[in-house]
């Protein structure tokens, strides 16, 4: 069984988590943690909300994930002893010199994602050192996952909702050097998610969103669409994650209330065996979570590498990432395809692949579970082709670009 694990600021965050369905909560210390310019929980309150956890049978996992000196270390020794006489279930850590320290205590180890983990040979190197479980870098494909997953020695962790960071696992310097607040101590000002226009030295702008009115406009290129997989519980349920973890330790606890609630529910909903019978709980849950703070969402590196289509051109159409190819069934030409945006009678698809090349087909004929559909949105289809596709293959919606 997975474990959903929500993010929690205050007491008031702690107990939205537990309310509305988290396994386990994760808080941030102050001094150690990655969200320093927010709420965090003080040492004297961790007793207490263990205490709560544990009563309603959830866990509770304290953040000391953050580069540390010398000076830092011998405190956090000190605070470590209170972390285990309150049983803590977990310490989310990345520094080795934390973990070499907290490897002494009683206290079960999880590897933070700051540590960038990206295959299973760093899982067995961290497993010798105590680690329990590891959250993997937001930079694998589902289909690393997987494979990960297979040969891990421990539990893994994946970030399911919630923020992106334009930099590998958080690793980014830019609040450092415009404001000289170390982003990898947790005090990140997060400059990239303000606009942004590009200059050369020959003062030649870039314009990096299609102009309304001819003028040069700005541009959020640096902050990242949020994660939002609540649409692909299946495919991450099936990947045997250990726990599927929630961004949002700086949020309000509405938003922790919510977010929780909708990716609880969509888990029972999957175990329930009911999930495909259900889709329309599946886009009231997209449209809730659209309700409290977001940029907008995407599927993060789960399936393709997220970016958006450059309008730095003149073409008269650009692609919209659409789906997968999952199958090709040969004899009567067609295509199953997994859909994470809407696909219509009429549409026209790009399907490109290594051995496929670039197929352009409209879209004549379609059905889901055997019955001819007009339109469908983020789900399994058959599309009828007149070309050979491939398992694999991506595919594009063709759309034109506006004014041509």
């Amino acid at each position: 069984m997975v474990e959903l694990l929500a993010p929690a600021r205050d007491k008031r965050s702690v107990s939205a988590a537990i309310n509305n369905g988290a396994d386990a909560v994760y808080i941030g210390i102050t001094d150690y943690n990655m969200r320093a310019n927010v709420a965090n929980i003080e040492l004297d309150d961790i007793k207490y909300i263990v205490e709560q956890c544990h009563d309603n049978n959830k866990k509770l996992y304290v953040c000391t994930n953050t580069i540390v000196t010398d000076k830092q270390l011998m405190k956090y020794k000190k605070q470590l002893n209170a972390l285990e006489q309150y049983n803590v279930d977990a310490l989310i850590i990345s520094d080795m010199g934390m973990i070499n320290i907290a490897n002494k205590s009683s206290i079960p180890l999880h590897l933070s994602v700051q540590a960038n983990i990206t295959n299973s040979e760093a899982l067995k190197l961290y497993r010798d050192l105590g680690v329990t479980r590891a959250v993997l870098s937001r930079e694998l494909s589902l289909e690393q996952i997987k494979e990960i997953k297979n040969k891990s020695p421990i539990e893994i962790e994946t970030f399911v909702h919630g923020a992106m960071c334009v930099a590998i696992s958080g690793r980014c310097f830019l609040s450092s050097y415009f404001y000289n607040r170390n982003a990898n101590c947790g005090e990140c000002l997060q400059p990239c998610r303000q606009e942004w226009t590009i200059q050369s030295t020959e003062s030649k702008k870039l314009v990096l969103t299609q102009p309304e009115d001819n003028s040069i406009e700005k541009s959020r290129l640096l902050s990242p669409k949020d994660m939002c997989m609540i649409e692909h519980i299946p495919d991450l349920m099936d990947a045997k994650i250990d726990a599927f973890k929630l961004e949002g330790r700086a949020r309000a606890p509405d938003y922790v209330a919510t977010v929780t609630k909708c990716y609880h529910d969509a888990i029972k909903l999957y175990e329930s065996g009911k999930w495909n019978e259900n889709l329309q709980l599946v886009k009231d849950w997209k449209k809730e979570l659209g309700s409290v703070f977001n940029r907008g969402f995407d599927t993060g590196f789960y399936y393709r590498v997220p970016k958006e289509t450059s309008y730095d051109n003149k073409a008269t159409y650009r692609k919209i990432d659409i789906g997968q190819v999952t199958n090709f069934y040969k004899k009567i030409g067609v295509a199953e395809i997994k859909l994470w945006a809407d696909l219509k009678i009429g549409d026209t698809i790009i399907i490109q692949g290594n051995k496929t090349g670039s197929i352009t087909e409209e879209v004549k004929s379609m059905q889901v579970d055997g019955k001819n559909v007009t339109k469908v949105s983020r789900e399994e289809v058959g599309v009828k082709l007149e070309h050979v596709a491939r398992e694999n293959d991506h595919v594009y919606k063709k759309e034109p670009i506006r004014g041509n």
